[in-house]
């Protein structure tokens, strides 16, 4: 699987650990986040990631910020992308299994890397229910006109 991650400058260090996690487990990555600390716009790296998914350049991605909820609400302003912000691997695995999320956004300042690190698991490993949950993904998919 290919899996493009991004950050702001807040989440740097946690996104590497997560990229070095996620090519462990075997997965081609493709970080294309900032590498120095250097204050940048969570907007801008939200939506060059969702870009990449939205094209098919990348099957899933990963994106972080302070809390993980503006870089969300960028990566969900691009057509094709259903990102959601997860705390816990619960919500990880139901965003995959019920929204066909295809995106995942964590917060730095919110959880630590070791949870971070089980929620990418739960999101990575989790396939889509399909059923009842596509008729409800086609309604997401109708909202974007």
């Amino acid at each position: 699987m290919r899996v493009v991650l991004s950050s702001d400058h807040a989440a740097i260090g946690l996104r590497q650990a997560v990229a070095a996690h996620v090519a462990e487990r075997g997965h081609v990555v493709e970080d294309i986040g900032p590498i120095t600390t250097e204050s940048t716009h969570y907007p801008d790296h939200g939506a060059a990631a969702a870009r990449k998914v939205a094209a098919g350049e990348a099957d899933l991605g990963i994106v972080l910020c302070g809390t993980g909820q503006g870089i969300m609400m960028a990566a969900n302003k691009v057509r094709g992308v259903r990102c959601g912000v997860c705390s816990d691997t619960f919500s990880a695995a139901m965003i995959r299994e019920h929204n066909d999320a295809n995106m995942l956004a964590l917060g730095a300042r919110v959880i630590g890397e070791g949870l971070a690190l089980d929620i990418v698991d739960a999101f990575l490993t989790t396939g889509f229910g399909g059923g009842r949950h596509a008729v409800r993904v086609d309604m997401i998919k109708a909202l974007e006109s």
